[in-house]
């Protein structure tokens, strides 16, 4: 099945086991989705199960933190991650906080996904990859399903946990295709996987950048590099023993992430290494995000923005090339 058609079986499979389920969002109803994911759910399920929203995001996320404080299980679609910082007040100030500020008395249960990344020319208020904002806030869960079987499994998941978790799916990815290997009694959601096995460098990286990750490895194989990709799937809380496991193995990481390098994913990931394995690593931690720029819309600019497949190998190569072995201190 494709990408799309997992997130569709994903959420059929919540209403249907558990009542207090109901999905909201802009044309999530008549329309199916912004990008089809729950095309047929409102004339299976009715529009008190699958309600369409006005375009209003701050007030539609702050009906389901509603419904979630109520002892309702609300998923509420986003159209894009752009959007979602109209709702950032609710997220941030209310969804992130309230079990703390009540002292453990309130839980919110709510389930937030929304689109992201660039790859389709929709320019800089439609393009951005800005799931870090996310995952810098206590009290949210981030998770970035890369794969279909992620994205048919990963929502079972957040709708058991007791607090907000933001899915952030990758446009690109809605028409992939695969298997679903596995169901929810033996998926972990919030450990990150090894998608290919290497010895040289470790490419650390999530959602869609995991293809072009695995396609960098491919193409550094003719070269006798064996790299290990890792993909994070949950960007809060960070798989970090995961993480220093794969690179005290490589002595060598590779940071993928479509965000921005200032500040970004790629940033937390290598200092969170350096600060754990700094005397395993044979070379620098580096890392390749997307140009400091507000996304073009031209697809030749666009495309010279964003983290490229001959990019990653580039930067593979040269951290192989000017690894220089690091004495452990006396």
């Amino acid at each position: 099945m494709t990408y799309r058609e997992a997130i569709r079986e994903a959420l059929r499979t919540a209403l249907h086991a558990d009542p207090r389920v109901f999905l909201v969002g802009e044309d999530v109803g008549r329309y199916g989705g912004a990008y089809a994911c729950s095309s047929g759910l409102l004339d299976e399920f009715g529009p008190d199960r699958v309600r369409d929203a006005p375009l209003s995001e701050n007030t539609f996320v702050g009906l389901g933190i509603g419904a979630a404080i109520a002892g309702l299980r609300p998923i509420v679609e986003l159209m894009t991650i752009n959007f979602a910082l109209l709702a950032l007040d609710q997220i941030v100030n209310n969804a992130a906080t309230l079990r703390h500020m009540s002292g453990g008395q309130v839980s919110v249960p709510l389930v937030i996904r929304m689109a992201t990344g660039a790859g389709r020319q929709l320019a800089a208020q439609h393009s951005h990859s800005l799931e870090v904002w996310f995952a810098h806030v206590p009290g949210l869960k981030v998770l970035a399903p890369a794969t279909v079987t992620d994205a048919r499994l990963m929502l079972s998941a957040a709708l058991a946990d007791p607090d907000p978790v933001v899915i952030c799916e990758h446009a690109l990815l809605y028409g992939a295709e695969g298997e679903v290997d596995g169901d929810e009694s033996d998926y972990d959601a919030w450990r990150a996987a090894v998608r290919r096995t290497g010895r040289d460098l470790t490419l650390v990286t999530s959602g869609g950048s995991l293809p072009k990750c695995l396609a960098a490895a491919d193409a550094l194989a003719p070269d006798r590099i064996e790299v290990e990709v890792l993909d994070l799937k949950c960007l809060r809380p960070l798989d970090l023993d995961a993480i220093t496991a794969s690179v005290a193995k490589t002595r060598r990481l590779l940071t993928v992430d479509e965000g921005w390098t200032t500040c970004g994913l790629a940033a937390e990931v290598n200092t969170a290494v350096a600060e754990r394995t700094f005397y395993e690593l044979d070379a620098p931690p580096a890392r390749v995000g997307t140009a400091e720029v507000p996304m073009p819309y031209a697809r030749q600019l666009e495309e010279a923005a964003l983290p490229s497949v001959a990019g990653i190998a580039a930067a593979a190569r040269r951290l192989v090339s000017s690894s220089v072995p690091v004495e452990p201190a006396p």
